[in-house]
């Protein structure tokens, strides 16, 4: 196979836009968290250093079936760290999942580098 022109390795195969998206997307990340009131900022927070500690590839939040009760075990023990009195205890514990399935979600989804369209 012959070509008339040479590229370069670095040219021919060179993707600096593909990392722009992710970039952006993490902007936007953090403006919506700017969004949170307090007490969802430190649930956040909280979750965010929880996932830090089981961000490995054996750790459950990157089974491909996460299993149920250690996700609950995750937010129960989340919940039982933050102690508010202003919000019930029902809605505290859907407020922790959303945030926590959110962040594995985020945390997956940028490890696998996958479009979802």
């Amino acid at each position: 196979m012959h070509y008339d022109r040479y590229f370069p390795f670095y040219m021919a195969y060179s993707t600096p836009v593909f990392y722009e998206g992710e970039s952006q997307q993490e902007n936007e990340f953090q403006l919506m968290k700017s969004y949170y009131p307090e007490e969802a900022r430190q649930i956040q927070t909280k979750v965010e250093e929880i996932c830090d500690h089981m961000d490995y590839p054996g750790s459950p939040i990157y089974d491909e079936y996460p299993d149920r009760l250690t996700l609950n075990r995750i937010c129960r023990r989340i919940s039982d760290e933050m102690e508010t009195e202003d919000v019930s205890a029902a809605s505290m514990e859907e407020l922790i999942q959303v945030l926590l399935f959110h962040e594995i979600h985020r945390r997956r989804c940028r490890t696998c580098r996958r479009r979802y369209f």
